[in-house]
């Protein structure tokens, strides 16, 4: 399932070794768009490489559209509820779904979807209800909502897939949503509006907008990928965290695309923790238009193919880690990077446990430099390593070395974590187990009293 990363040297790359990149962080910004006053876009961390940062979002890929307005779904306010995203051809589609047994109507109709047909054209989300443990109802509900949206496309009806968030227990408002996909079809834009205000449609709690797009030469063409994301809370590494659509222009193989996009998908969206609880919804959708005129990839294994799942990575992965940053009540982002593993699988499930840990949210939160709870969560992920070779450094101050603690000024450390709070910013830990080649990436953020509060009051 985990392959190596490739290491980037002045755009130029060679698979099998690992890296490190140099962290940067940019925000598309809205101004223009109707949505940009109703809640501002999340910071995107990105890494440097043979690859630009472009706005535009699910749209920014040739042949696809979106939009995204208010139709009544939600319980409080107008802000937009129901997004859309098309694509003008027959897309090659992948999908990653939760692996919570209590899955939603939607996420059962999409795998069955999924199952019968190698193309979509379309992906409509609801905000508001789940459609979540509502039986053979709420899935007729599914089956109604994509039946008419095909109609109004003149599509099949398996060129349709559906997202829903929301309260768990809650029909779709069908008659809402129904009344509303006419306005939401002609409202179909490929300007970065268009994918901005899709973007905001599919949050809840989310206090930002998550929209990210880069632009990369595959194979002598121009190829582009581009995504949204929502989640704030029930975040934990499960497939999926979150609901998401990736857009993309690359001609892939339907068997290559697909594995391509579970490969990101453990890269990123399954290393993303904030409070541990995996949702019923978890959903995403990746399509690939192929209309970037490059040549077709059909196998996982030449230049093209592992260039394009780099940029797919650090796509998903800028989403994911806006997703941590935007955990419910957080104050910061922790990234834990875990080296000297005996590969990538065994690095990066020791990096969800320390970021998964409440003992290390917590402390991090309490802006206390508590290294033992930073080792006791290596230890117990269930990965097995030399302790006397463990070595923990909290941004570049050194902990723990050799298995041992090491003499280090608590106050400084202290105050590297207070300054990440007081400015939303970044936690790095790092991690090494041993000499090995396995080397992987977590992310969540700290837990703060505000979670509490948030999810003690969700439905009242």
């Amino acid at each position: 399932m985990y392959q190596c990363l490739p290491h980037y040297v002045c755009g130029k790359f060679t698979a099998m070794q690992s890296f490190k990149w140099d962290m940067r962080i940019r925000a598309v910004s809205v101004s223009g768009s109707d949505v940009s006053n109703l809640i501002p876009a999340a910071p995107i961390f990105l890494p440097q490489g043979p690859w630009n940062q472009i706005p535009g979002g699910v749209t920014a890929a040739e042949g696809f559209k979106a939009a995204g307005m208010y139709g009544g779904l939600r319980a409080k306010g107008e802000k937009p509820d129901l997004a859309l995203v098309t694509c003008d051809v027959d897309a090659t589609s992948a999908g990653a779904f939760t692996t919570n047994v209590v899955a939603a109507a939607p996420v059962l109709y999409c795998k069955n979807v999924l199952n019968i047909s190698k193309t979509a054209r379309a992906v409509l989300i609801n905000a508001g209800q789940a459609n979540a443990a509502t039986g053979d109802a709420g899935y007729q509900d599914v089956i109604e909502c994509s039946n008419a949206l095909a109609k109004l496309l003149q599509l099949k009806s398996e060129d349709v897939l559906i997202e829903s968030t929301g309260v768990i227990g809650q029909r779709i408002k069908k008659g809402p949503l129904l009344q509303s996909l006419p306005k939401l079809v002609n409202s179909l834009s490929s300007s970065t509006e268009g994918a901005d205000a899709a973007a905001v449609a599919i949050t809840t709690t989310d206090l930002v907008s998550k929209s990210v797009a880069i632009e990369s030469q595959v194979g002598g063409k121009t190829v582009r990928i581009g995504g949204m994301a929502k989640g704030s809370g029930m975040i934990h590494p499960n497939m999926a965290t979150l609901l998401g659509v990736i857009t993309t222009d690359a001609l892939v193989s339907s068997d290559v695309w697909r594995k391509m996009v579970q490969v990101a998908v453990n890269r990123s969206f399954n290393q993303i923790t904030v409070d541990g609880d995996t949702s019923t919804n978890d959903t995403v959708i990746a399509l690939a238009s192929g209309l970037s005129g490059s040549t077709r990839i059909s196998s996982l294994n030449n230049h093209e193919a592992i260039h394009l799942q780099a940029c797919l990575d650090v796509v998903m992965q800028g989403l994911a880690k806006s997703i941590a940053w935007d955990g419910e009540g957080a104050t910061c982002l922790v990234e834990v990077t875990v080296s000297g593993a005996d590969s990538e699988g065994e690095a990066a499930k020791i990096a969800r446990s320390i970021a998964s840990s409440s003992l290390v949210k917590a402390a991090v939160y309490g802006r206390d430099p508590n290294w033992g709870r930073i080792a006791a969560a290596a230890g117990s992920a269930g990965i097995s390593f030399d302790q006397t070779k463990l070595q923990v450094v909290l941004g570049n101050i050194l902990l723990m070395e050799g298995g041992e603690p090491q003499p280090f000024d608590r106050a400084e450390a202290s105050n590297y974590l207070k300054k990440a709070g007081e400015t939303h910013g970044t936690v790095e830990i790092n991690v090494s187990v041993g000499d090995g080649p396995g080397r992987g990436q977590a992310w969540g953020c700290d837990l703060s009293y505000d979670y509490v509060k948030i999810n003690a009051e969700y439905t009242t």
